[in-house]
């Protein structure tokens, strides 16, 4: 493998500016956030005028922001999005992430384009065939592992995006139908209503019930934090935490987190990585990753397909937290615990019950090993008890948490007609101001004096270390020392902005044949004229209407999930073993929405989930 040596980001979610600037302030080296329509999460837009309130906080530190403007479009809102690119571009966000290759033939500016999840990167020629139609990095699929990872890198050129944490999708992301066709809320939309997140009931063809109403769909959360040296190694350049609908405590804990955790494997090899952003972060809390909402964690195929992980949360999708102790006896009101860590009043606390439900309650009050529920609460000798809710933990994430400092070094000399300060930063800027003044003679030292005064650098992103003061015994006013000061910080941000570098939209390379062959099934989420006109440049001829313009003509069994998680090797039905052949096939998990068959192919290790029941969108 060619180990050039690469620029490492951590990006992450935003769900609005005030969480995007405390992503910065932990550690981020890049935001990506939702516009006013068309981002992945409809419940996560933002005004042009608050992305450009987080690109001018954002680039202080060399710290990039990327808009999702990653659904698919429909033909009658082609010009609005051309309008909201103009706009975007105008306040300096960095990149679009984008999923309809619409974008590709609209009248927009050069903004630099970044290629989606959603546009199901699995493979290196669908991750060169974007590279040549023109996208500066590419988010890849969350199912690969570190050798099909490394066998893109070796491929193309760009950067290539991992997921790192967050929650996962059971589907290829960007080829999942099931919501669009159970409600009409489509995923390709921002809409998705969670299909995979409702409990099931697994049947085989004669009915019989294998296993009744499990979240046979759910997946635990991803967390690669133990993989990143190893993904580094394999080509990885973005490391992306997933949760634009997550609220600002768990955004700065995972960022606080992965920043420190990256730090150290770019600090073990600098000579192969440097960090993307500058400004050095201080916390005020140590992260960790249970604290957060989690369903239990996996890294997902990163390592590949193992017969004995368990990836999925069958169980709940809620968050199940930390494990806290197990139980030793309950009684009335009361109940004994041998406690693996210390608990607070105010505690939320959860266990699964006999039939495998998650119950829970709040935590009254603690006195020693000794619980004492808020309510009525019933719970067996030996149950296992987890805390999803760390009340003073809650407590200190509310806080002003983290600042993200620049250090300054100055210089303090004499000139013919004054004093002059020579000041540079971390950040690679450096300015002198000038200030006439007459200098007089001190019978005392100055020079701690005048470090106090120009170290006040607070309200600022300034930290002022070393200053070499070269002014001897003399006096200068302190109010002169101070003005001086400003002018240097004033000076130091101007240059910051005029340093600020963009990247821009790679050329497209317009010989460049479409991977998909010549014919494109729904699968490919084309929705608009536009996109349809990219594909036929590129050597398709016929091109399927996207699911979300005939879902409701549409009839007969339809494939709307496409999965590497496989329900047979989850519970230890693998037909590549002995105990396969324990469940004959086919296989149907039904809910209240809809009836599906569980398709296995096996020769790929991949479930398809096929719609073949009727659909009550009302329902």
């Amino acid at each position: 493998m060619d180990y050039r040596k690469r620029t490492i980001e951590l990006l992450a979610p935003a769900r609005d500016a005030h969480i995007a600037v405390e992503a910065v302030k932990h550690g981020a080296d890049a935001v990506y956030m939702g516009a006013v329509s068309h981002g992945a999460r409809a419940a996560a837009g933002n005004s042009v005028g608050d992305i450009a309130r987080v690109v001018e906080f954002a680039h202080r530190f060399d710290a990039r922001v990327y808009v999702t403007v990653n659904t698919v479009i429909y033909d009658s809102e082609l010009k609005a999005v051309e309008r909201l690119v103009h706009n975007l571009y105008r306040i300096g966000v960095d990149a679009l992430i984008v999923q309809d290759m619409a974008l590709l033939r609209m009248d927009i500016p050069p903004i630099a384009l970044h290629a989606s999840t959603q546009c199901d990167t699995r493979d290196a020629a669908k991750a060169l065939f974007l590279q040549q139609s023109g996208f500066s990095q590419i988010v890849l699929a969350r199912e690969l592992s570190l050798e099909e990872i490394a066998r893109i890198y070796d491929t193309v050129e760009v950067p290539l995006e991992a997921f790192v944490h967050g929650a996962l999708c059971v589907s290829y992301s960007g080829d999942c139908q099931a919501s669009c066709l159970a409600t009409g809320r489509s995923a390709n939309r921002g809409e998705c209503a969670q299909m995979c997140r409702l409990p099931y009931t697994l049947a085989d063809a004669s009915g019989r019930v294998l296993v009744a109403d499990k979240h046979l769909l759910s997946l635990r959360d991803m967390n690669r934090s133990a993989y990143l040296a190893q993904m580094m190694d394999a080509g990885i350049s973005s490391f992306k935490i997933e949760g634009r609908l997550k609220d600002v405590g768990y955004v700065k804990n995972t960022v606080a987190y992965y920043r420190r955790a990256i730090d150290a494997v770019i600090a073990a090899a600098p000579e192969r990585y440097s960090r993307l952003s500058s400004g050095r972060t201080e916390l005020d809390f140590t992260p960790a990753l249970e604290k957060s909402f989690n369903r239990g964690f996996t890294p997902y195929f990163l390592c590949g397909i193992g017969q004995d992980e368990s990836i999925a949360s069958v169980d709940t999708p809620k968050s199940r937290g930390e494990v806290v102790g197990r139980v030793v006896s309950a009684q009335s009101g009361r109940i004994a615990v041998e406690l693996d860590t210390p608990l607070n009043n105010g505690d939320g606390i959860v266990f699964f019950d006999s039939r495998g439900r998650l119950e829970g309650f709040r935590l009254n009050r603690v006195e020693g090993n000794l619980l004492y529920p808020a309510g009525k609460v019933s719970v067996r000798q030996g149950t296992l008890l987890y805390r999803n809710r760390d009340k003073a933990w809650d407590e200190i994430l509310e806080r002003d948490t983290a600042r993200r400092l620049v250090d300054v070094g100055m210089v303090l000399r004499a000139t013919s007609f004054g004093i002059a300060l020579d000041v540079s930063d971390s950040r690679g800027n450096a300015v002198t101001v000038t200030m006439p003044v007459v200098l007089e003679q001190s019978r005392t030292s100055q020079v701690e004096s005048r470090y106090r005064t120009l170290a006040k650098t607070g309200g600022t992103i300034y930290c002022v270390g070393r200053v070499d003061d070269r002014l001897g015994d003399v006096f200068v006013p302190a109010s002169r020392l101070t003005a001086l000061r400003r002018d240097a910080i004033d000076a130091l941000d101007r240059a910051q902005r005029v340093k600020c570098r963009y990247d821009y939209r790679r050329d497209e390379d317009r010989s460049a044949v479409a991977p998909q062959g010549e014919r494109l099934t729904y699968h490919d989420n084309v929705a608009n004229s536009l996109a349809g006109k990219f594909y036929r440049s590129h050597g398709v001829t016929s091109v399927e209407k996207a699911i979300e313009l005939d879902s409701g003509s549409r009839r007969g069994p339809t494939v709307v999930m496409t999965s590497r998680y496989c329900l047979r090797r989850e519970m230890g039905r693998c037909l590549k073993t002995p105990a396969g052949k324990k469940w004959s096939g086919p296989l149907y998990i039904r809910s209240s929405y809809a009836c599906y068959r569980l398709d296995f192919d096996c020769r790929h290790c991949h479930m398809k989930v096929v719609c073949i029941g009727d659909v009550d969108k009302n329902a």
